[in-house]
Formats: C-alpha cells, structure tokens, sequence
C-alpha cells in the first residue's frame, strides 16, 4: 500500500488569485489520491478553487463555510503536477 499524505494549504488573508496559486503549487508536489485542505478568507475562493479542481482533474471532497472561512478539502488527481 502507498501512503497518502496530506497537506494543509493556508490562503487566509489573500484574494483572487492567490488561493488558486497556492493550491496549484502544492498539488504540483504531491501524488494522486493524495490530499490536502485549503483555508481562504476570500469567499470566492469555493467558486474558483472548485473550478480549476475540474479542469485539471483533481476533486473536491468537501466545502465548508464557517465564520468567514471557506474549507476545502481536494483529492489529488491523476495529473497531479498541474
């Protein structure tokens, strides 16, 4: 069996579009069916992480919304690195 890591991805305080940006430079480090959990004050944050999530193959486990924060929770893709 292949460990599975998990990081945590902190984008509080940034907006648009620096979530994203901190999101795809962690994933490019990690392995498919790896996970990892961003935190982000920007609300638009869900839309945008979740977006780009689809197009480049990865997946949203989770989204949370709680006292100005959004969670999201994503399972590295088979193309992880992008």
């Amino acid at each position: 069996m292949v460990p599975v890591s998990h990081r945590a991805i902190d984008a509080r305080g940034l907006f648009c579009p620096m979530p994203v940006i901190r999101v795809q430079d962690a994933l490019k480090e990690m392995a498919p069916g790896d996970t990892a959990e961003l935190v982000a004050t920007d609300p638009g944050a869900l839309n945008d992480v979740t977006a780009w999530c689809r197009v480049h193959g990865h997946r949203v486990v989770a989204t949370e919304q709680d006292d100005g924060e959004v969670r999201i929770r994503i399972e590295v893709g088979g193309h992880a690195g992008t």
